[in-house]
């Protein structure tokens, strides 16, 4: 898999740059998409969805762009994916916290595309490895995760662990950062360009996991 990062400017900006990467994933930060009113691009008023949807199709690869949207007042982080012309969905957040006004969302998606089956985290979900699992248990091949600004070494740290736990490779995209890490848990790929690429094999490796427990005896009952 070949993905294509752009940590600054707006998903517009590229349009109009009529820039037309070679690549299978082209991923956006929060910087991509920005604001998305969903009353405004029913009603026409603005066409960010559209102009993304656009894109991949002009690109012919799949793009995923950060957003925070806006359902009649109700604010959630979400991100977007898009690809043969047509936005696949947009995935939530499904973790809300007090202090930033976000709600949280409902339900973890993979989307089946070209480039592979992608499982997206959104923003701080990344800090929850559960979320990064379930997409693995979902036949994620690949999870993307648009961020805003990775402030500190956090982020770097939980994408390394999300990978790790899941068993599929993770890849970050924030504020002029650009990050990839392997199902091991390793840094495959580290930048703070604007734009930048980095090319990958999507590996999936199974194997049995047993548990010694006890509890939940399956005793047979006379008393129902």
């Amino acid at each position: 898999m070949k993905v294509r990062f752009v940590t600054e400017g707006s998903l517009h900006e590229y349009v109009l740059r009529r820039a037309r990467p070679a690549c299978d994933l082209l991923l956006f930060g929060f910087n991509g998409l920005g604001d998305v009113d969903y009353r405004s691009e029913l009603a026409g008023e603005s066409s960010l969805l559209e102009e993304m949807a656009i894109l991949s199709r002009e690109c012919a690869c799949t793009v995923v762009s950060g957003c925070r949207t806006d359902s009649c007042g109700i604010r959630r982080k979400s991100a977007a994916i898009a690809a043969n012309g047509r936005i696949l969905g947009v995935a939530d957040r499904l973790h809300a916290f007090e202090e930033d006004g976000y709600s949280a969302g409902a339900h973890c998606k993979v989307y089946e595309t070209a480039a592979g089956r992608v499982g997206l985290c959104v923003a701080e979900d990344l800090y929850f490895p559960s979320v990064c699992e379930t997409l693995a248990l979902c036949d994620a091949d690949v999870i993307v995760c648009p961020f805003e600004a990775a402030e500190d070494s956090v982020p770097r740290l939980m994408l390394r662990a999300g990978a790790f736990v899941a068993g599929t490779a993770a890849c970050l995209c924030a504020e002029n950062l650009a990050m990839i890490a392997s199902r091991s848990g390793d840094m495959l790929f580290s930048a703070t360009k604007r734009e930048c690429c980095f090319e990958f094999s999507l590996q999936r490796e199974y194997r049995l996991c047993t548990v010694r427990t006890r509890g939940q005896a399956l005793a047979r009952r006379a008393d129902y």
